[in-house]
């Protein structure tokens, strides 16, 4: 037996070029890189399939849909996480950030939604320490500015908890993702059942809470990333006043700009850019934002997430590097930038000494096919 594993034969996507060679895993690490068409002793044959570093996720919900298949359904913790790590794993991203929401609101018994994030935290944790999770787990924590319960929920973290990311999530109704209030009565009246007075009354009460602690909740949730040694994101960007000052509390990147004008502010900024890759194939935003398409054509786009469908995220790097006819740039948006970003420098590039979090790819037409998906060196699916 060996702990060494290699790939010859392979369409090798380096952080500058695409080439035909031979990568070495050993060790957890990768050993070796040769160029050449040739299968080594001992050798997976890839014929000719793309090998690309692991795909990293840096925001995404999927697991919300694990915990809570229907509405009202609480479904065991435990078997959910294991579920949702299975299926990023089949879909090739071997590190993801788990997003969840801290902030609540607890007044109306119709329209609340209450606090989950500590307990479930702690159990993503508890799988991890066990080494019963197959890809790499850190948490995202979705700090939300419009609500009743930030700073209480903010202080029950700390810098052991593995706290990689806190975004700046402000959901106030009337701006940014939520600016068009028919687009927001959709969701809220579709999700919670509510009449039109409900929903006027809802607004009203937003907005009020927005301006009661808004500012105080902002503050709270930017110092906390700075206690939990985490990385700063904005969210929903619209204008370029709202990145000014996401660039004041020292945002590392964007996620999900809703305009052109916001997404060129963020350059002009140094603020990495992030967009949905279903926003990317569909051909433009479920919810009437910007398109990444448009924003990837201009050089706006910088990375890519797969947000509420996993697989997205392989299929958006693949298009953006026929896009752009430069692959290993489209891969870069899935691997090497938000590797960047949340500050793990030991992965999201094929070379000497990194990471051997490793995927091999067949195409097919515009999709993709998964055959092997390597962490640390050791095969995961």
């Amino acid at each position: 037996m060996t702990d060494e594993t290699l790939l010859s034969n392979a369409t090798l996507i380096l952080p500058d070029a695409t080439i035909t060679g031979t990568i070495r895993l050993s060790g957890g690490t990768i050993a070796d890189i040769a160029e050449g068409a040739g299968v080594a002793k001992g050798a997976i044959d890839c014929g000719g399939d793309l090998v690309m570093p692991g795909l990293i996720e840096l925001h995404t919900d999927n697991l919300e849909r694990h915990i809570e298949p229907r509405p009202k359904v609480d479904w065991p913790h435990a078997a959910a996480i294991l579920a949702h790590d299975a299926e990023l794993a089949s879909v090739g991203i071997t590190t993801v950030f788990d997003a969840l929401r801290v902030g609540s609101v607890i007044s109306n018994a119709k329209a609340n939604y209450g606090e989950y994030a500590r307990a479930l935290a702690d159990e993503i944790l508890d799988l991890r320490a066990s080494q019963a999770l197959r890809i790499s787990h850190f948490l995202h924590l979705r700090a939300e500015v419009c609500s009743e319960t930030l700073t209480e929920e903010l202080a029950k973290f700390g810098p052991e908890d593995s706290v990689g990311i806190v975004s700046l999530m402000d959901h106030t109704p009337g701006q940014r993702q939520f600016r068009d209030l028919t687009q927001l009565r959709k969701y809220v009246c579709g999700k919670h059942g509510i009449s039109e007075a409900e929903f006027e009354d809802h607004i009203a009460a937003q907005k009020s809470l927005s301006a009661r602690l808004g500012a105080e909740h902002e503050a709270a949730a930017v110092a906390a990333a700075r206690r939990y040694g985490a990385v700063l994101a904005s969210h929903d960007d619209t204008d370029p006043d709202h990145v000014a000052r996401s660039a004041t509390h020292g945002a590392h990147f964007a996620e999900f700009p809703t305009t052109p004008e916001a997404a060129q502010a963020c350059r002009d900024h140094g603020i990495a850019i992030m967009m949905g890759a279903p926003n990317l194939i569909r051909g433009g935003s479920h919810s009437g934002n910007v398109a990444a398409q448009a924003l990837a054509e201009d050089g706006l786009l910088d990375i890519l997430s797969s947000d509420y469908v996993p697989s997205s995220l392989l299929t958006g790097a693949l298009q953006l590097g026929d896009l752009w006819g430069d692959m290993a740039r489209g891969v870069a948006t899935v691997t090497a930038a938000p590797a960047a970003a949340a500050g793990l420098p030991d992965r999201g590039r094929l070379a000497l000494g990194a990471r051997a979090d490793v995927i091999r790819v067949t195409r097919i037409g515009p999709a993709a096919a998964l055959r092997g998906v390597w962490v640390q060196g050791k095969r995961v699916s």
